[in-house]
Protein backbone atom coordinates (compact mmCIF):
# COMPACT_ATOMS: atom_id res chain seq x y z
CA UNK A 1 0.00 0.00 0.00
CA UNK A 2 1.21 3.72 -0.56
CA UNK A 3 -0.20 5.89 2.24
CA UNK A 4 0.23 9.63 3.11
CA UNK A 5 0.19 10.50 6.48
CA UNK A 6 -1.46 14.38 6.41
CA UNK A 7 0.02 16.11 9.61
CA UNK A 8 2.86 13.59 11.28
CA UNK A 9 2.88 14.96 14.60
CA UNK A 10 2.90 12.06 17.31
CA UNK A 11 0.13 10.55 16.65
CA UNK A 12 0.17 10.49 12.73
CA UNK A 13 3.92 9.33 13.24
CA UNK A 14 3.27 6.57 15.17
CA UNK A 15 0.53 4.73 12.93
CA UNK A 16 2.82 6.06 10.21
CA UNK A 17 6.24 3.91 11.77
CA UNK A 18 3.79 0.89 12.24
CA UNK A 19 2.29 0.76 8.64
CA UNK A 20 5.94 1.26 7.38
CA UNK A 21 7.11 -1.87 9.51
CA UNK A 22 4.60 -4.04 7.99
CA UNK A 23 6.49 -3.09 4.47
CA UNK A 24 3.89 -0.36 3.40
CA UNK A 25 5.36 2.29 1.49
CA UNK A 26 4.77 6.13 3.80
CA UNK A 27 5.03 9.04 3.36
CA UNK A 28 4.73 11.65 5.86
CA UNK A 29 3.75 15.12 5.64
CA UNK A 30 5.03 17.25 8.63
CA UNK A 31 7.38 20.01 9.57
CA UNK A 32 10.21 21.10 8.32
CA UNK A 33 12.21 20.14 11.50
CA UNK A 34 11.06 16.90 11.62
CA UNK A 35 11.35 16.08 7.57
CA UNK A 36 14.97 17.13 8.75
CA UNK A 37 15.34 14.89 10.79
CA UNK A 38 13.75 11.98 9.45
CA UNK A 39 16.08 12.27 5.86
CA UNK A 40 19.14 12.80 7.75
CA UNK A 41 18.58 9.43 9.94
CA UNK A 42 17.36 7.77 7.20
CA UNK A 43 13.93 6.89 8.70
CA UNK A 44 11.40 8.09 11.65
CA UNK A 45 12.67 6.73 15.28
CA UNK A 46 10.00 4.60 16.92
CA UNK A 47 10.32 4.40 20.45
CA UNK A 48 8.42 1.56 22.23
CA UNK A 49 8.69 -0.52 25.64
CA UNK A 50 10.37 -2.99 23.50
CA UNK A 51 13.26 -0.85 22.58
CA UNK A 52 13.76 1.66 19.75
CA UNK A 53 14.26 1.05 15.66
CA UNK A 54 14.65 3.52 12.83
CA UNK A 55 11.78 2.91 10.30
CA UNK A 56 12.42 3.63 6.63
CA UNK A 57 9.65 6.11 5.55
CA UNK A 58 9.48 9.30 3.30
CA UNK A 59 8.96 12.88 4.61
CA UNK A 60 8.26 15.86 2.68
CA UNK A 61 6.84 19.35 3.86
CA UNK A 62 4.80 19.18 0.85
CA UNK A 63 0.62 18.93 1.10
CA UNK A 64 1.06 17.22 -2.74
CA UNK A 65 3.48 14.22 -1.26
CA UNK A 66 -0.10 12.88 -0.91
CA UNK A 67 -0.19 12.49 -4.66
CA UNK A 68 -0.61 8.63 -5.46
CA UNK A 69 -1.30 7.37 -2.09
CA UNK A 70 -4.09 4.89 -2.18
CA UNK A 71 -5.23 5.97 1.62
CA UNK A 72 -4.29 9.52 3.64
CA UNK A 73 -3.86 9.24 7.49
CA UNK A 74 -5.25 12.91 7.68
CA UNK A 75 -3.90 13.94 11.94
CA UNK A 76 -3.81 17.25 11.51
CA UNK A 77 -5.66 19.31 14.50
CA UNK A 78 -9.16 20.14 14.53
CA UNK A 79 -8.05 24.41 13.55
CA UNK A 80 -6.26 23.46 10.69
CA UNK A 81 -8.84 21.00 8.73
CA UNK A 82 -9.98 22.84 6.46
CA UNK A 83 -6.60 25.17 5.55
CA UNK A 84 -5.10 21.59 5.46
CA UNK A 85 -7.89 19.97 3.21
CA UNK A 86 -7.52 22.63 0.75
CA UNK A 87 -3.68 22.16 0.06
CA UNK A 88 -4.11 18.56 -0.61
CA UNK A 89 -7.43 18.93 -2.50
CA UNK A 90 -5.82 19.06 -5.99
CA UNK A 91 -3.40 16.07 -5.36
CA UNK A 92 -5.65 13.27 -4.55
CA UNK A 93 -6.41 10.05 -6.87
CA UNK A 94 -9.01 8.85 -7.93
CA UNK A 95 -10.02 6.07 -4.84
CA UNK A 96 -8.16 7.38 -2.50
CA UNK A 97 -9.19 6.58 0.67
CA UNK A 98 -9.31 9.58 3.68
CA UNK A 99 -8.84 8.60 7.25
CA UNK A 100 -9.97 11.63 9.68
CA UNK A 101 -8.17 10.62 12.73
CA UNK A 102 -8.42 13.79 14.55
CA UNK A 103 -10.12 15.16 17.93
CA UNK A 104 -13.86 16.56 17.46
CA UNK A 105 -16.99 15.01 16.36
CA UNK A 106 -17.28 17.07 12.36
CA UNK A 107 -13.67 16.96 11.03
CA UNK A 108 -14.70 14.14 8.60
CA UNK A 109 -17.74 16.12 7.60
CA UNK A 110 -15.95 19.62 7.57
CA UNK A 111 -13.07 17.82 5.31
CA UNK A 112 -15.29 15.47 3.13
CA UNK A 113 -17.14 18.97 1.80
CA UNK A 114 -13.45 20.71 0.69
CA UNK A 115 -12.49 17.55 -0.88
CA UNK A 116 -15.74 16.29 -2.63
CA UNK A 117 -15.44 12.88 -1.54
CA UNK A 118 -16.44 10.38 1.44
CA UNK A 119 -14.42 10.86 4.65
CA UNK A 120 -13.77 7.82 6.94
CA UNK A 121 -14.95 8.93 9.93
CA UNK A 122 -11.86 7.66 13.00
CA UNK A 123 -11.94 7.55 16.31
CA UNK A 124 -8.34 7.22 18.13
CA UNK A 125 -7.24 6.17 21.79
CA UNK A 126 -3.47 6.45 21.31
CA UNK A 127 -0.60 8.21 23.99
CA UNK A 128 2.44 8.91 21.63
CA UNK A 129 5.11 11.89 22.23
CA UNK A 130 7.72 12.88 19.87
CA UNK A 131 10.51 13.05 22.22
CA UNK A 132 12.29 14.74 19.22
CA UNK A 133 12.22 15.63 15.68
CA UNK A 134 11.89 12.35 13.86
CA UNK A 135 11.66 10.35 16.88
CA UNK A 136 8.28 9.67 17.84
CA UNK A 137 7.88 7.05 21.35
CA UNK A 138 4.57 4.95 22.13
CA UNK A 139 3.12 5.08 26.16
CA UNK A 140 0.05 3.61 25.72
CA UNK A 141 -2.79 2.27 24.15
CA UNK A 142 -3.04 2.50 20.22
CA UNK A 143 -6.72 1.26 19.47
CA UNK A 144 -8.76 2.91 16.46
CA UNK A 145 -13.05 2.45 15.43
CA UNK A 146 -13.50 3.23 12.22
CA UNK A 147 -16.97 3.80 10.45
CA UNK A 148 -18.19 1.14 8.59
CA UNK A 149 -18.38 1.62 4.98
CA UNK A 150 -17.68 -0.63 1.69
CA UNK A 151 -14.14 -0.46 2.55
CA UNK A 152 -13.79 -0.56 6.06
CA UNK A 153 -12.97 -4.27 6.39
CA UNK A 154 -9.71 -4.17 4.01
CA UNK A 155 -8.81 -1.16 5.37
CA UNK A 156 -9.38 -3.08 9.41
CA UNK A 157 -7.27 -6.05 8.20
CA UNK A 158 -4.63 -4.11 6.71
CA UNK A 159 -4.65 -2.35 10.05
CA UNK A 160 -4.45 -5.06 12.31
CA UNK A 161 -1.81 -6.91 10.24
CA UNK A 162 0.25 -3.75 10.87
CA UNK A 163 -0.37 -4.65 15.19
CA UNK A 164 -2.62 -2.16 14.93
CA UNK A 165 -6.39 -2.59 17.09
CA UNK A 166 -9.26 -1.60 15.21
CA UNK A 167 -13.18 -1.69 15.66
CA UNK A 168 -15.92 -0.88 13.25
CA UNK A 169 -18.70 0.74 14.42
CA UNK A 170 -21.93 1.36 12.85
CA UNK A 171 -22.30 4.44 15.19
CA UNK A 172 -18.86 5.99 14.58
CA UNK A 173 -20.65 9.10 15.15
CA UNK A 174 -21.46 8.29 18.73
CA UNK A 175 -18.19 6.86 19.71
CA UNK A 176 -16.40 10.00 18.52
CA UNK A 177 -19.23 12.18 20.93
CA UNK A 178 -18.20 9.46 23.77
CA UNK A 179 -14.92 10.45 23.12
CA UNK A 180 -15.75 13.99 22.92
CA UNK A 181 -17.19 13.84 26.78
CA UNK A 182 -13.58 12.41 27.11
CA UNK A 183 -11.92 15.22 26.07
CA UNK A 184 -14.25 17.97 27.36
CA UNK A 185 -13.26 16.91 30.71
CA UNK A 186 -9.60 16.56 31.01
CA UNK A 187 -8.66 18.62 28.37
CA UNK A 188 -9.44 21.68 29.51
CA UNK A 189 -9.00 20.93 33.73
CA UNK A 190 -5.17 19.44 32.45
CA UNK A 191 -4.64 22.76 30.77
CA UNK A 192 -5.56 25.04 33.40
CA UNK A 193 -4.19 22.84 36.14
CA UNK A 194 -0.77 21.69 34.44
CA UNK A 195 -1.35 18.61 36.09
CA UNK A 196 -1.61 15.05 34.81
CA UNK A 197 -5.34 12.93 34.88
CA UNK A 198 -4.37 11.32 38.49
CA UNK A 199 -3.17 14.15 40.41
CA UNK A 200 -6.57 16.23 39.14
CA UNK A 201 -8.93 13.94 40.85
CA UNK A 202 -6.60 13.22 43.82
CA UNK A 203 -7.03 16.43 45.34
CA UNK A 204 -8.41 16.43 48.84
CA UNK A 205 -10.89 18.70 49.85
CA UNK A 206 -12.72 19.14 46.59
CA UNK A 207 -15.39 17.43 44.63
CA UNK A 208 -13.76 17.29 41.22
CA UNK A 209 -15.85 14.61 40.37
CA UNK A 210 -19.04 16.55 40.44
CA UNK A 211 -17.13 19.25 38.40
CA UNK A 212 -16.71 16.52 36.01
CA UNK A 213 -19.76 14.84 36.13
CA UNK A 214 -21.30 18.66 35.64
CA UNK A 215 -19.34 18.78 32.39
CA UNK A 216 -20.56 15.41 31.23
CA UNK A 217 -24.22 16.23 31.95
CA UNK A 218 -23.89 19.11 29.59
CA UNK A 219 -22.10 17.13 26.81
CA UNK A 220 -25.26 14.23 27.48
CA UNK A 221 -27.29 17.26 27.30
CA UNK A 222 -26.42 18.63 23.91
CA UNK A 223 -25.64 15.16 22.39
CA UNK A 224 -29.33 13.98 22.71
CA UNK A 225 -30.68 17.05 21.52
CA UNK A 226 -28.52 16.36 18.06
CA UNK A 227 -30.04 12.89 18.14
CA UNK A 228 -26.87 11.42 19.67
CA UNK A 229 -27.22 8.00 21.29
CA UNK A 230 -24.01 7.97 23.58
CA UNK A 231 -23.27 4.96 25.84
CA UNK A 232 -25.27 4.40 29.26
CA UNK A 233 -21.77 4.13 30.84
CA UNK A 234 -20.19 7.17 29.28
CA UNK A 235 -19.95 9.04 33.09
CA UNK A 236 -18.54 5.69 34.59
CA UNK A 237 -16.04 5.25 31.76
CA UNK A 238 -15.21 9.47 31.88
CA UNK A 239 -14.74 9.43 35.49
CA UNK A 240 -12.61 5.84 35.77
CA UNK A 241 -10.13 7.70 32.69
CA UNK A 242 -8.33 9.15 35.46
CA UNK A 243 -7.46 5.73 37.57
CA UNK A 244 -6.26 4.05 34.26
CA UNK A 245 -4.46 6.79 32.71
CA UNK A 246 -2.94 8.86 36.12
CA UNK A 247 -0.14 10.12 34.71
CA UNK A 248 -1.32 11.67 31.40
CA UNK A 249 -1.77 15.24 30.59
CA UNK A 250 -3.77 16.29 27.99
CA UNK A 251 -3.18 17.21 24.63
CA UNK A 252 -4.27 20.49 25.43
CA UNK A 253 -2.29 21.06 28.43
CA UNK A 254 0.86 20.34 25.91
CA UNK A 255 -0.46 22.95 23.41
CA UNK A 256 -0.27 25.63 26.04
CA UNK A 257 2.94 24.23 27.48
CA UNK A 258 4.65 24.89 24.10
CA UNK A 259 2.89 28.60 23.31
CA UNK A 260 0.64 27.19 20.36
CA UNK A 261 -2.88 27.08 19.75
CA UNK A 262 -5.29 24.27 21.18
CA UNK A 263 -7.80 22.47 19.88
CA UNK A 264 -10.84 23.91 22.62
CA UNK A 265 -12.42 25.77 20.28
CA UNK A 266 -13.69 22.11 18.78
CA UNK A 267 -13.87 20.48 22.12
CA UNK A 268 -15.64 22.84 25.15
CA UNK A 269 -16.36 25.06 22.76
CA UNK A 270 -17.88 23.11 20.59
CA UNK A 271 -20.34 21.82 23.16
CA UNK A 272 -20.95 25.49 24.34
CA UNK A 273 -22.00 26.93 20.66
CA UNK A 274 -24.28 23.80 20.05
CA UNK A 275 -26.06 24.09 23.09
CA UNK A 276 -26.55 28.17 22.98
CA UNK A 277 -27.74 27.03 19.40
CA UNK A 278 -30.46 24.40 20.73
CA UNK A 279 -31.36 26.63 23.80
CA UNK A 280 -29.21 24.53 26.36
CA UNK A 281 -27.39 25.96 29.19
CA UNK A 282 -23.62 25.00 29.39
CA UNK A 283 -21.88 27.00 31.83
CA UNK A 284 -19.09 24.34 33.11
CA UNK A 285 -18.38 23.96 29.63
CA UNK A 286 -18.58 27.70 28.96
CA UNK A 287 -16.21 28.36 31.90
CA UNK A 288 -13.08 26.24 30.56
CA UNK A 289 -13.92 26.62 27.41
CA UNK A 290 -12.92 30.63 28.46
CA UNK A 291 -10.28 29.89 30.94
CA UNK A 292 -8.52 28.02 28.21
CA UNK A 293 -8.86 30.46 25.37
CA UNK A 294 -7.50 33.46 28.23
CA UNK A 295 -4.22 30.87 28.65
CA UNK A 296 -3.43 30.69 25.20
CA UNK A 297 -4.38 34.40 24.59
CA UNK A 298 -2.85 36.18 28.06
CA UNK A 299 -0.04 33.62 30.18
CA UNK A 300 3.28 33.22 28.67
CA UNK A 301 4.68 30.00 29.25
CA UNK A 302 6.83 29.69 31.90
CA UNK A 303 10.44 28.08 31.61
CA UNK A 304 10.72 24.36 33.62
CA UNK A 305 7.14 23.62 33.05
CA UNK A 306 7.42 20.30 31.33
CA UNK A 307 4.58 17.98 29.94
CA UNK A 308 5.94 14.57 28.30
CA UNK A 309 2.69 12.75 26.93
CA UNK A 310 0.82 13.41 23.77
CA UNK A 311 -2.39 11.41 24.27
CA UNK A 312 -5.48 11.41 22.12
CA UNK A 313 -7.82 11.45 24.60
Amino acid sequence: MQIAVMGAGAVGCYYGALLARAGHDVTLIARPAHVHAITQAGGLWLQTDAGQECIAVRASTEASAVRGAQWILFCVKSTDTDSAGRAMAAHLDTGTVVLSLQNGVDNAERLQAILGQAVLPSVVYVASTMVAPGHVRHLGRGELVLGSGPASGAIASTLRNAGIAVDISANVVGALWAKLVLNCVYNPLSAITRLPYGAIVACPGLDVAQVMADVVQECQAVAQACGIVLPDDVLASTLALAHTMGQQYSSTAQDLARGKRSEIDHLNGFIARQGAALGIATPTNRLLYTLVRLLEQHLPHEAGVQIHSSIKV
